[in-house]
């Protein structure tokens, strides 16, 4: 399966959404299957981990590429009604490379529906990976923690201006949920988008919320992690090639950590410093293809020799 070994583990149960990247640049328009939660769940499969996903999905063409996909790479879906279709984000990449977003109304006003397939699979689950959920509707919130109550969490807010439509709202909904984690994911931008800007005292703030472990990640000045154990530093990680795309370098990093939490729970400071460095190693594979398909090291290594994934 797409170059990477599948190993028995725990399952995990990932939440939030999936869609389509319609990428315009200067080489044209062409699309991709994307969506936060979509990249990590692949990525938790890739990593060789059993895998659900749980987000919305069309009865629609865009729908069935994103069937295809996942069953390409093994992830499990449950699907929840989608009555304005699937989602669709149109991604522009700036002389930075950096991405904006612009989504349809069914990324807008997307939805989970939790069936009764769904909360068996939770219950099943050794971990629970919620991204990119809409924290700012208080309904969707209330069946989240009904749906996940007493398990473990790896939370990551993702906030998409595009898709914000009360940022006090999201910020006291993501709160009810980060306190009762095993670990939340937040980045620069969230910390711009949802609080002062200050990455560092939003780590301090979970913390103390009584969050059991927090990473936060600032693109190029490398990620943080705070647990129990102490903080752990590490910086980007250097591979060959080139930057292509860091669209999904978060995601692929939030499933490296995920992965670890269920294949090897780290024990002590070391244990959370190799997983920390790991994660940004896999960041950075991400990085040298373009999309948020999950690279490690060790599958780039195999393209060059000519075994190439999807």
């Amino acid at each position: 399966m797409s170059g990477e070994s599948v190993h028995e583990a725990p399952s995990v149960v990932v939440i939030g959404d999936a869609l389509i990247d319609e990428i315009r640049d200067s080489a044209g328009v062409r699309e991709l299957v994307g969506g936060a939660a979509l990249n990590v769940a692949v990525g938790l499969r890739r990593l060789g981990v059993a895998t659900t996903l749980i987000a919305m999905v069309g009865d629609d063409e865009a729908g069935d590429h994103i069937r295809e996909y996942l069953g390409d790479q093994g992830v499990t879906l449950i699907g929840t009604s989608a009555p304005h279709g699937s989602s669709r984000a149109i991604v522009q990449r700036g002389a930075d490379g950096e991405p904006t977003y612009v989504f349809n109304e069914a990324a807008q006003r997307r939805s989970i529906r939790f069936s009764g397939e769904a909360v068996q699979a939770i219950a099943d689950a050794g971990l629970v990976v919620v991204s990119c959920f809409p924290f700012d509707v208080p309904t969707e919130v209330s069946a989240l923690i009904e749906a996940t109550h007493g398990k473990r969490l790896a939370i990551d807010p993702n906030p998409r201006s595009g898709m914000l439509s009360d940022r006090e709202e999201f910020v006291r909904g993501f709160e009810l949920l980060a306190p009762h984690s095993a670990i939340v994911k937040v980045g620069a931008d969230d910390a711009a988008l949802l609080y002062d800007g200050d990455l560092d005292a939003l780590r301090a703030r979970l913390r103390a919320a009584g969050s059991e472990a927090v990473l936060a990640t600032a693109g190029a000045a490398g990620a943080v992690l705070e647990s129990d154990a102490g903080l752990v530093s590490a910086s980007i990680a250097t591979l060959p090639g080139r930057i292509v795309d860091t669209v999904g370098a978060g995601d692929a990093t939030l499933a490296a950590v995920a992965a670890g939490l269920v294949l090897d729970a780290p024990r002590d400071l070391e244990g959370w410093r190799s997983l920390l460095e790991r994660a940004m190693d896999v960041a950075a594979a991400t990085c040298r293809t373009e999309g948020g398909l999950l690279r490690t090291p060790e599958s780039l290594a195999d393209a060059d020799r000519g075994v190439y994934g999807s």
